[in-house]
């Protein structure tokens, strides 16, 4: 008798164990994003969420806290349960940039995340309002000059790569090229449709839309060539502005102590959903370059890049805030 109570305690005392990986894989999973609803970024994450869902045969959820350039996501992905049901879809300026321009972003990517995988590369450009009269970055520099020699341009947020690429256009040109910071790219593109704002730096991915609609003219891309989604427009490189050739990544990101059973499992979903044709067009449309990194392939990405962006940074002057 004493040995059969023991053994159902004992079994008793298992079955919370149990339940609790099964409902890990059960519960929705959510994929915080960082930026506002309508940009660039929520839009690629529900492609995903959509192919994940089918995938996992798990409900997928995209859960947008936008603000602060994606500081606020990172923070909410920082005091997530670290039980595989949340992942954070950033690209470099959360993860690579924000810890190095703020003295104290609320998180440590290298303590408080692990990488999961990288699914794509893209491009940040220089677009143009409708009601600009340039048709290319000469063009463009010209136009300021005549206005004073002053321009503003958007940008997604503050302390971003877009915004030391502003300085660096303006010292370039001779002009006084002013960053004007948004929650994102969605408020930004907004106000230069509505031509409250004359120019605006952003992803491709965010800008491309209205560029094919020809609302915005998307006129100067970063990276090493030009673009397979908008082959018609040249490099900062072509135009004479070095030093913007290494083309930011999108990842997914996990909470630091997620098992690696369900890191395995989200980025086996992942890589089978972008390999499908269909998929992958939709991310192409986006303007991204798609292609799976490992999960110490993105690691070793985000932590290059942000080596280069540091060494940019300091030669620029730029103090934390």
């Amino acid at each position: 008798m004493q040995i059969t109570r023991r053994a159902t305690l004992a079994a008793l005392a298992a079955l919370p164990l149990i339940p609790r990986a099964a409902q890990a894989q059960d519960r929705p999973i959510r994929l915080l994003v960082g930026f506002p609803a309508g940009g660039g970024t929520d839009a690629i994450a529900r492609v995903l969420a959509e192919a994940l869902q089918a995938s996992l045969g798990t409900t997928v959820l995209v859960e947008n806290k936008p603000g602060a350039g994606g500081q606020i996501a990172a923070q909410a992905l920082k005091t997530a349960a670290p039980d595989g049901t949340t992942f954070f879809v950033s690209h470099d300026h959360t993860i690579s940039i924000l810890p190095l321009v703020m003295k104290n972003p609320g998180f440590d990517p290298a303590k408080d995340f692990v990488p999961v995988a990288g699914f794509a590369t893209f491009a940040n450009a220089l677009a143009l309002s409708g009601a600009t009269p340039a048709a290319s970055l000469p063009e463009y520099v010209a136009w300021v000059k005549k206005q004073g020699g002053q321009g503003s341009v958007g940008i997604p947020a503050p302390a971003s790569v877009p915004e030391f690429l502003v300085k660096l256009l303006g010292e370039k040109h001779g002009v006084h090229l002013l960053s004007v910071p948004y929650r994102g790219s969605a408020p930004m593109i907004a106000d230069m449709l509505g031509n409250q704002i004359s120019a605006g730096v952003g992803s491709v991915p965010d800008l491309i839309t209205n560029h094919q609609q020809k609302k915005l003219r998307i006129v100067a891309v970063m990276g090493a060539q030009r673009q397979s989604v908008v082959p018609e427009v040249p490099t900062f490189a072509e135009l004479g502005i070095a030093g913007f050739e290494d083309l930011p990544y999108y990842g997914f990101f996990a909470p630091a102590g997620t098992p690696p059973a369900a890191l395995d499992r989200f980025s086996n979903a992942l890589a089978s959903v972008i390999a499908q044709a269909g998929v992958k067009a939709r991310l192409t449309e986006l303007g991204l370059s798609v292609g799976m990194m490992s999960a110490a392939q993105l690691g070793a990405r985000e932590r290059a890049y942000s080596a280069a962006w540091a060494r940019i940074i300091k030669a620029g002057g730029f103090q934390p805030q």
